[in-house]
């Protein structure tokens, strides 16, 4: 019974010796003590660029008739929005698909068993209008639907390369400034000093759009003055920042 208690007793001093081992070696380690700190800015701007997709789309029992309706009439739509003000190499064809139309609905046959048969083919081009100036976009729909268009599936509201690199830098400030205030109430509350910055990460950033979905629009009824309000993005940035305590 002693020889098991004197046993335990030096399997319990090695276990001791070995915490005061590690425990001394994070002290004399020297590692630095710092304070993490993360801060998040927001910039909020106005987007002053446009995509909008305008589509024709044109049906017929036979596929060539059908495209070349579509052509005639896309044609007519690209020339009235160049002749509007709109440059051609802000135009570009973004979709293009032909389909044809079956009789019934059923997948591939009917109740009979028998072979679905093609009533017709639907073709439908899409053009996709880049504008720069933004106050535009209800005369580019206005436009098109003048000349022909009876699809408009969306409107994209973005930022031009320049204005989102401004609003970031921006968010940039306000998250070091959010940062740097957060670490130095942290510091007072422990009665340390926040030292010099030993490491900084940046969270990528991404250029916000504003989608808006016009899939359900009468085209019909669109004819007139067409009023579009892009609404304004906001630009976010977050960096993480290391100090070192004094």
């Amino acid at each position: 019974m002693k020889q098991r208690m004197f046993i335990l007793s030096v399997v319990l001093l090695i276990a001791v010796a070995t915490l005061a081992g590690t425990a001394s070696a994070a002290l004399l380690g020297g590692d630095d003590r710092e304070i993490h700190a993360t801060g998040t800015g927001s910039v909020i701007g106005t987007p002053d660029r446009a995509q909008i997709s305008l589509a024709i789309e044109t049906q017929n029992t036979d596929v060539k008739t059908a495209q070349l309706e579509n052509a005639a009439r896309m044609t007519q739509v690209i020339d009235s929005l160049v002749a509007a003000g709109i440059p051609r190499d802000a135009l570009k064809t973004t979709g293009y698909t032909i389909y044809p139309v079956y009789d019934y609905p059923e997948i591939y046959t009917d109740k009979s068993g028998s072979e679905r048969k093609i009533q017709s083919y639907r073709v439908t081009n899409t053009l996709t209008v880049t504008l720069h100036d933004v106050n535009r976009v209800g005369d580019v729909i206005d436009v098109g639907v003048a000349s022909g268009v009876n699809q408009a599936s969306s409107i994209r509201f973005m930022l031009s390369d320049e204005q989102s690199q401004a609003l970031r830098t921006e968010a940039l400030k306000e998250a070091v400034a959010r940062a740097d205030a957060d670490a130095k109430t942290v510091a007072s509350a422990l009665h340390v000093a926040v030292g010099s910055v030993k490491n900084v990460e940046i969270a990528q950033g991404f250029a916000p759009v504003l989608f808006e979905n016009y899939a359900g629009l009468d085209m019909k009824s669109a004819a007139g003055t067409t009023p579009i309000e892009p609404g304004d993005v906001t630009v976010t940035a977050t960096v993480t920042i290391t100090y070192l305590i004094r």
